[in-house]
Formats: C-alpha cells, structure tokens, sequence
C-alpha cells in the first residue's frame, strides 16, 4: 500500500492522470468494504476495519517518510494524494484509527526537525474542503494538548477559511458535544501564535454575545451553555493584560447583559453558571478594586469551571488535587510573581506580630478585672417563656407583642395549639391565614419559615373551603411579593397532600379479634405485650399447609380532598392571563407561572377518584393549551407534567368521551415537541406522555364494549 501512494505521489509531481487516482483513492479507501462484498463471511481480519485503517496510518507514514528524503535530496514530489486518503478515511468516520497512529507519529517527528513540520502542515492543508472539517475536529481531539497541536497543524486557520469556520465557528457555538480537553486544545491552540490571537478575540467576542442573548439563553438547553461557559472561561484564560485594557469596557457591557439574562431564568443550573462567568470575567477586568461575587452552591461543577480560568504552567507541578480544597493551596501567577492568598497572609502576620512591651504588660495588670469575684451561675436555669393555651391569644401575640421571647414561644406551639383545637381555629381562621401570611421574622428563630408554613398548612387543613377561597384570591392581589405568592402556592400543596392522604387516629385495626373484655393493670408486665405472646403461642400450634403472601392491612380513610378539590384548583386557573402593576405571569414573572404550573399538575394529580376530577382535566387541558408555546423551559416541563396528571387522573372512558379533540391535537403538538423543542427534559416528558397516550389507547380496546 505504501509503495502504491508513493508511486501516485509521484505521478502527481509529472501530472499523473486524475480518473486513475480518483479510482485508486476510492479503492484504497473503501477496501474493507469492496473485500466483505467479495469475500461475504470469509473476510480475513486484516481487513476489518479496526485492524486495516491503522495499518493504512503506517503505510502513510512511511509514504511520508520517503517524501521527507525526497525534500532533503532535492527532488520534487506531491503530497496531495496522501492527504486525499487522509481526508476521505476521515470523513467516512475512522479519525480515531488512522490517526491513532498518525498523531503519535508525527507529534515525534516534527519536534525538532523543520522539514517534517512543514510535510505536517501542507498534509492536512492539501485535504479539500468538502473533507476538511472532519480531519481538523480529528487532529483536535487525538492531540495530546495545544502545543503539539499547533505544531501539526500550523498556522491552517489563517490559511484555509473552511478550517477557520469549523474552529471559529462550528465547533464552539453550533455543537456542544465535546469535551473540556477538546476545547482545551483549540483555545489554547489559538493562543499560541500571534497571528492567531486575533481570531482568539473575535471568539471571544462572539461567545460572550452569545451567552449574553437572551433568545438563546431561553431556546438553547443547559448543556450548551455550560458549554459556551467553558469555553468563555478558557479564553479569558488565555488573554493578557494588554488584551484585557483594549477590550475591558466590551467585557464590562457583555458581562452586565449576560448575567441578567441568566439570572432572568428559572433553572438554577444556569443562573449559576451566568454566576460564576460573571464573577470570572469581573475577577479579569478589575484586578485592583472590588469584583462580582454571588452565593451559590460549591459543587465539584463550579470548581471545574473556576479552575477553567487559571492556567497551569506545564513546568510546573500543581500541589495535590484541584477539587480539594482542604489539600489544596491555590498558588495563583499575578503581574508581580507567585502570591499567596490574602487569608495565609493575613495569618502571617498575626502569627508574626511583635510581642507586648512591659510597660504595655503593666498597663493591662492595673487595668485588669481579676479583683473582682464573679458570681456563681453554675446552678442558673434559663427561664422558659410560657406559650399562649388559646388560639385568640396566639393572634394577639402574633399582631401586637412586643415580647421576643413571647413570640418565638408562640410561633413554635401554633401548629399544633391548631390542630388540637379545629372548633376554635374555624371562627378565625381566615384571620389567623391573613396573619401567617403576611408574618415576618421579629427575632433570628431557627426554622422560622417552615414552622410559619407547617401553621398555615394547619389551618388550611382544619377549616379548608374559607381559607382556600382566601388564598386563591389573594395570588392575584396587588401588592404581593413573588416570595409571598410561591408561599401560597406551596401551602396549598401541601394541604392538598395531606388532605387526600388518609389519617391514623392512633387505633390500631385487628381484624376478627375481639376487644378484651378483662381490664389489665396499667403498670404490669403481662399488659404490654400479651397480644404478641397469643400470636406467639397460636403460631406454634398451628399447621400451615401453604402460607401465602403477608397482607399488611394499609390505613384507609375518607378523602377530605373529594369535597374541597375545585376549591384549590379552579380560582388558580382563572386570572392568569391578566396582568397586575406589580405581576405579569405572562411577563416578567415567566418563574412563578412555572410554579403556578407545577402546583396544578400536584393538584391534579392528588384529584385522583374526586368528583370534580372530569371538570378539572378539561379546564387544565385548556389551559396547557393556551401556554403551550412558552418560551421557558421551565414553564413548558410544567405543561408536560399537566398531561401527564391530567391522563393519570382522569377516567379514561371520560377521556374518550369528553375530550377526545383535545386528546388529538394534544398528541400532535406531543410529537413535536419530542422532535423540535431544544431543552432535553421537556423531550423526555414529551414521550413519556405519548407512551402513556398509548397505552390508555390499548387498555380501551381491550376493555369489551
């Protein structure tokens, strides 16, 4: 094989006829495939496609070799039939044999010996366009690193414009399968020669015009602009200070743009990570005053993106691991050398610090306290702030009491001072709901919002119709915090959970067994465990003959969400589309129609088996459907997940009989969403509620008529 490419690439230098090498190209190329036809099922090895492609990157080699002899002797000779094999094996997809071999090669060949760089670099520039995309993303990603990159590949980015797109533009903003390595090695590649630092800033300049486009924000999925993220922060890595001062005041605009945009978004995933781009490029363009800095989670993801932006030197051998922090010291390469962390500074000099002068000693004797004897407080109790007994008292305290511990005393007994008195908390409960709602934190309590919430949920529960009625109504009140809103939406779910759940009154149901008739003694021994001693000895003198699964009897109960469910549901649905001076669902406020969302699918769901279930699905389906188009992501996982409850439950013969139109266009708009829309979890939910459509098709048919 080596001695037919040589034997073309010489022809090729005499101007060798171009059928004749199309047709060995496609030959040599495609001979796997042309020997199976032939051979059928007796395909010797060699020729399976793993083993034959890396013995093709050998012959290439060798081919190359000769070339370099050629060159050193004075004889001219082509090298664009080589790179015609390399480019056509590439693009049928076998970068990964051939240049599994190639690269190691080469990387060798062309670190000290100028002739083989440039064999390198006008092997891969001879590749035609239409191939050259898939022979540039090989070199990328079987480069061990940005070094030997540049040395194989050259200067091919100024050069090739094809090239130019697929490392400036293809690779970085229309794919987002790579990984950080990848990036890794183009960035840095781009870095390496002043000729192509020019073309470093325009990446960076369109990355962060990118990433600060709310469009995409909205319409691309996470992974991608996690992905955009990398890549911003490999290059800031990249920059130098003269690079920083000409464009600061660009990075400054893209910076305040960007971090809106994603801090305007309902995933946490990507407002973190508008976060801590943010705080990376504002850590870049001002090195001397205050920087950007937000709270968020330290997870080992924001600890490889901030590491994203400090080069580690190659000479130089890191301490320990990057995702430790506790073994780590992160030495840091400034304008002045190495330094230290502020904190180990600071902890010098307060370890350095010079010792006290005598004078300064006796100083402190005669202004010292050690005369005076300190009382004996060893045996000291701390007084404990009676809790009210009654509900109306717990509101006075609640409205007017400027007694602290009287009021944390008060918040922590109202969940249950509530529940042990449903008589007294149903005459003012709409009040005591009011109150809770509007309640702010007096003292720093522990817990202070989720025993507010249990209290709010206890009262919803013990006297649900008024106080649903009341916190419907006031979702779409003016002047409401979005905090107050998603705490109604909250409370309502969970009242709803708890009202559909059945209750344990604490009585314990033995089946068939009689009440015992004797009444033991309290404080005996044989009272506490005598009905396990009579299964005990039942047990034992019983012959089984089979013995079948143990049934655990499970609590059953009314459900009291039956008669309240609509009163939950239907006053949620009803005002979203208009919008307040203070609250736009359709607008601004895209976070808490997610919320909204969500909250009526869980009560839908939790509707299972209630009358008002069939009334429920329909308005729901109409009012997915007025949304379905949303622009958030957030908000279109929300509609899904209405489906779904929606199927799940409602009777399916009322599906089919009430709704069946609706059920159509819903399955059409399903599928594509399962083949269009950009975030992966919506596509996820999409099919989950077409296979669950399905099903229900097939469970219909079955059932006889």
């Amino acid at each position: 094989m080596s001695a037919l490419m040589w034997e073309v690439c010489q022809q090729q230098a005499q101007a060798g006829s171009a059928e004749l090498q199309e047709a060995l190209l496609n030959k040599i190329v495609c001979l796997p495939d042309h020997v199976s036809n032939k051979l059928q099922g007796r395909n010797p090895p060699v020729f399976f496609p793993q083993n034959y492609y890396p013995l093709l990157g050998g012959a290439v080699i060798q081919v190359l070799q000769k070339i370099s002899d050629s060159l050193r002797g004075g004889l001219d000779c082509s090298i664009s039939f080589v790179s015609h094999v390399l480019g056509k094996v590439c693009v049928h997809g076998r970068q990964k044999e051939i240049l599994s071999v190639l690269v190691p090669r080469l990387t060798d060949l062309t670190k000290s010996d100028c002739i083989w760089q440039r064999i390198c670099w006008r092997l891969v520039e001879c590749v035609p366009d239409r191939w050259m995309e898939a022979v540039v993303l090989g070199f990328v990603q079987s480069a061990p690193g940005a070094d030997t990159l540049s040395r194989l590949l050259g200067n091919l980015v100024v050069k090739n414009k094809k090239a130019q797109f697929v490392v400036t533009q293809k690779v970085l903003l229309l794919q987002y399968c790579h990984t950080t390595a990848v990036l890794q090695n183009l960035l840095g590649y781009l870095a390496l020669d002043s000729l192509r630092r020019a073309l470093l800033i325009k990446v960076l300049q369109e990355l962060l015009e990118t990433w600060g486009s709310s469009s995409a924000v909205k319409h691309s999925p996470p992974e991608q602009q996690q992905y955009i993220s990398k890549a911003i922060l490999i290059c800031l890595s990249h920059l130098k200070e003269p690079e920083i001062e000409s464009c600061r005041q660009e990075l400054l605009t893209s910076m305040m743009e960007g971090v809106k945009c994603h801090l305007d978004s309902n995933l946490p995933q990507v407002r973190r990570l508008g976060m801590i781009v943010a705080e990376s490029i504002s850590s870049k363009i001002n090195t001397d005053g205050p920087v950007l800095k937000f709270q968020y989670e330290e997870d080992d993801e924001a600890r490889e993106l901030k590491s994203l932006l400090v080069q580690t030197p190659s000479f130089c051998a890191v301490p320990g691991r990057l995702d430790d922090d506790r073994n780590y010291l992160p030495f840091c390469l400034g304008s002045k050398g190495w330094w230290l962390p502020s904190v180990l500074e600071s902890n010098k000099k307060s370890h350095t610090a010079a010792p006290a002068t005598p004078d300064e000693e006796s100083d402190a004797e005669l202004d010292s306290d050690d005369d005076l004897i300190p009382y004996d407080m060893s045996e000291d109790k701390e007084l404990k702030t009676k809790a009210p007994v009654y509900i109306r008292d717990c509101i006075e305290v609640l409205t007017g009491s400027e007694d602290v511990d009287k009021w944390e005393a008060t918040i922590k007994a109202l969940e249950s001072l509530v529940r042990k008195n449903p008589a007294a908390t149903r005459e003012v409960s709409v009040e005591l709901a009011k109150i809770l709602l509007h309640l702010e934190e007096k003292t720093c309590i522990e817990g202070f919002v989720e025993l507010r919430q249990r209290a709010q949920v206890a009262v919803l529960t013990t006297d649900p119709i008024p106080v649903a009625k009341y916190l419907t109504s006031q979702f779409y009140s003016l002047n409401y915090s979005l905090r107050q809103r998603m705490d109604i939406l909250d409370v309502l779910v969970l009242a709803a959970q708890e009202l559909s759940y059945p209750k344990s009154h604490g009585k314990t149901k033995h089946s068939g067994a009689p009440n015992p008739r004797i009444q033991l003694l309290p404080g005996s021994d044989s009272s506490k465990d005598w009905r396990r001693i009579v299964d005990e000895r039942i047990k034992s003198k019983t012959r089984r003959f089979a013995t079948g699964q143990s049934q655990v009897e499970m609590a059953s109960g009314p459900n009291e969400f039956n008669s309240v469910a609509g009163h939950f549901f239907f006053p949620l649905i009803q005002h979203f589309d208009r919008p307040l001076t203070t609250f736009d669902l359709l607008g601004e406020d895209h976070f808490v129609l997610g919320r909204l969302v969500h909250t009526l699918a869980i009560l839908m769901h939790l509707a299972v088996n209630t009358v008002a279930v069939t009334a429920m699905g329909k308005a729901l389906l109409e009012f997915v459907w007025a949304l379905r188009f949303h622009t958030d992501s957030y908000v279109r996982q929300g509609l899904l997940s209405c489906i779904s409850s929606m199927l799940l439950s409602v009777p399916s013969e009322r599906l089919l009989q009430d709704m069946t139109d609706e059920l159509l266009e819903t399955q059409s708009w399903l599928g594509d969403v399962v083949e269009k829309d950009p975030d992966g979890d919506c596509r996820r939910l999409a099919l989950q509620t077409l296979l669950l459509m399905e099903n229900l098709k097939k469970k219909l048919k079955t059932v006889p008529s």
